[in-house]
C-alpha cells in the first residue's frame, strides 16, 4: 500500500461533513488502496461535537483510515496537506446584508489561504464548498501566493448533478445516461445550467439533449429555474440545507481531480477564469466545463455559445465581478 495522504475537512462537525467523512474514509474518493489521515477542523465551541464524530469514525473500523486528528488550530489542520476540502463558512443570518456576509467570509478564507500557504504541500488540491463558494475560493487563492492558482476550485458539481438528474428524469433514463451538462458562472441563483451541448443515451443511442427532451420551453424556463433554486427548495422542505447531495457532489469533484474525467466527458467546476476563450473576465473563480487528466484541469474550449447562453453567462459573470470587488476591498482590512 502507498503512504497515507493527509486530507483536511473544515466545518467538520457540521451536517455536510457528517455525510461526507464516511465516504472519504472508506475509499470512495481517493481510491480503495489509498490509506489516509483525516484532519478535522472546526471552531472551539464545536470541539465536543467533533469528538463524537471522531468516535464514530473509529467505530466504523475502516482499514484505510490510519488516523483522525480533530483540531481548532490552523497550524495543526493545514500541515503537510495533500487535499483540503473547505466546507466551513459563515452562514447568512437573518437580517444580515450580503456585504456583511462577504466581509465575515473574507476574514475566514484569508486566514485559511494564509495557513495553506504556510503549512500545506505546494501540490495541495483545494476545494472550497462554503458559500459564497466562488468568491471564498478566490480569496483563499489570493491569500496563498506560493500555491498555484490552478490548485484551487469551488464546488458547482452539486448544481451539475442537479441539472443532470432533472434531464434524466424528464427523459426517463438513469442519470448516468446524461453527460456534458454545464453549469456556467456563480454557485448562486444567477448560475446558468446549460444543456445545449449535453448528450443523452436513449436505448443505446446517443442523442442531443434538446432532441431527447423535445421541449424547448422547459429547457429555457423551468429546467433552469429548478436547478437555480434547488438549494432553497431543499431548505424550505427540510428546514436544513442540502447535505447528502452536497457530500456526494464533493466526492464526485475530488475523485475526478484525483483520477480524471472519462474520455469525451466534461464536468462543471469553479476554476480560475484567466485566459478562457468564452469572454469571461479574468481574475474570477467561474464555473466552466472542464476535462481533467493527471490531476490538472483544462477548460473545454470551442463550444458554440448562442445569444441566449451569452446573456446568461454575462449576467452571472457580472455578479461575480461585483462580489469579487466587494470582497477584495475587505482584504486589506
Amino acid at each position: 500500500m502507498s503512504d497515507p495522504i493527509r486530507v483536511l475537512v473544515t466545518g467538520a462537525a457540521g451536517q455536510i461533513a457528517y455525510s461526507l467523512l464516511y465516504s472519504i474514509a472508506k475509499g470512495d474518493v481517493f481510491g480503495k488502496d489509498q490509506p489516509l489521515i483525516l484532519v478535522l477542523l472546526d471552531i472551539p465551541p464545536m470541539l465536543p461535537v467533533l469528538e463524537g464524530v471522531v468516535m464514530e469514525l473509529q467505530d466504523c473500523a475502516l482499514p484505510l483510515l490510519r488516523e483522525v486528528i480533530p483540531t481548532d488550530q490552523e497550524e495543526v489542520a493545514f500541515k503537510d496537506l495533500d487535499a483540503a476540502i473547505l466546507v466551513g463558512s459563515m452562514p447568512r443570518k437573518e437580517g444580515m446584508e450580503r456585504k456583511d456576509l462577504l466581509k465575515a467570509n473574507v476574514a475566514i478564507f484569508k486566514s485559511q489561504g494564509a495557513a495553506l500557504d504556510k503549512y500545506a504541500k505546494k501540490t495541495v488540491k483545494v476545494l472550497v464548498v462554503g458559500n459564497p463558494a466562488n468568491t471564498n475560493c478566490l480569496i483563499a487563492a489570493k491569500s496563498a501566493p506560493s500555491i498555484p492558482k490552478e490548485n484551487f476550485s469551488c464546488l458547482t458539481r452539486l448544481d451539475h448533478n442537479r441539472a443532470r438528474s432533472q434531464v434524466a428524469m424528464r427523459v426517463g433514463v438513469p442519470a448516468d445516461k446524461v453527460k456534458n451538462v454545464i453549469i456556467w458562472g456563480n454557485h448562486s441563483s444567477t448560475q446558468y445550467p446549460d444543456i445545449h451541448h449535453a448528450k443523452v443515451n436513449v436505448q443505446g443511442k446517443e442523442v442531443a439533449a434538446f432532441d431527447a427532451v423535445k421541449d424547448d420551453c422547459w429547457i429555457k424556463g423551468d429546467f433552469i429555474s429548478t436547478v437555480q433554486q434547488r438549494g432553497a427548495a431543499v431548505i424550505k422542505a427540510r428546514k436544513l440545507s442540502s447535505a447528502m447531495s452536497a457530500a456526494k457532489a464533493i466526492c464526485d469533484h475530488m475523485r475526478d481531480i484525483w483520477f480524471g474525467t472519462p474520455e469525451g466527458e466534461y464536468v462543471s467546476m469553479g476554476v480560475y477564469s484567466n485566459g478562457n476563450s468564452y469572454g469571461v473576465p479574468d481574475d474570477l473563480i467561474y464555473s466552466f466545463p472542464v476535462m481533467i487528466k493527471d490531476k490538472s484541469w483544462k477548460i473545454m474550449e470551442g463550444l458554440e455559445i448562442n445569444d441566449f447562453s451569452r446573456g446568461k453567462m454575462d449576467a452571472t459573470a457580472a455578479e461575480l465581478v461585483e462580489e469579487r470587488d466587494t470582497a477584495v476591498s475587505f482584504l486589506g482590512v
